[in-house]
């Protein structure tokens, strides 16, 4: 039944892990990434209690959109929670990722309640998430939280057009270029005015 495949398939991936325990305990850790992984919130829950009881350091990389899913027990065994956040305002968030940024903010906020170190991340897009006013409210909304330990501006690249050429789908970035390394520094320096430490 779902129930034992599920399991079993939890043993595998913890086997796995221990079998490199000495080389991720040397200097790294766990992240659980996706997609989103709290699609599968009772996977991760188990992979992340697995590998806190083999003493490794634990991290979920996420959206926050399914943020509701990581209960307490979940949140307990995480070290750091990666928080990817599109847009600081509803209607660009709603624009850029078709859903409502209500329960990103929410989990945003519970996070901070319960101190969880967060790594935020934003994804800087010529054209698309480079509105000046936007990343100020952003990192307004960050700095108050409390807990926002960096934030790591990621430059959008444009590695994985081929896979949507490969699918036959549309590639509605392929104008889009790069933004360049003084958009970057910029946006940067909107975060650090805020008082993030922002890489």
């Amino acid at each position: 039944d779902a129930k034992r495949v599920i399991a079993e398939s939890e043993y595998e991936v913890l086997a796995d892990i221990a079998s490199y325990r000495g080389f991720i305990r040397a200097g790294g850790g766990v992240t659980l990434s996706g997609g989103e992984p709290l699609v599968q919130a009772r996977f991760c829950k188990a992979i992340l209690h697995g590998c806190k009881a083999m003493g490794l350091h634990t991290a979920l990389d996420t959206s926050g959109y399914l943020g509701d899913l990581a209960d307490a027990e979940l949140l307990a065994n995480v070290d750091l929670v990666l928080l990817d956040i599109k847009a600081a305002t509803g209607r660009r968030f709603e624009k850029l990722t078709g859903v409502d940024i209500k329960p990103t903010i929410k989990f945003a906020e519970d996070l901070a309640a319960i101190n969880k170190p967060v790594w935020l991340r934003y994804v800087l897009v010529s054209g698309l998430t480079d509105c000046h006013n936007e990343i100020e409210s952003l990192a307004t909304f960050a700095a108050g939280l409390g807990n926002v330990e960096r934030v790591d501006v990621l430059p959008f690249h444009k590695l994985g057009e081929h896979k949507w050429r490969d699918l036959g789908l549309n590639y509605r970035l392929e104008r889009v270029q790069p933004p360049s390394e003084e958009l970057l520094e910029q946006t940067r320096g909107i975060f650090r005015e805020a008082g993030l430490l922002a890489h």
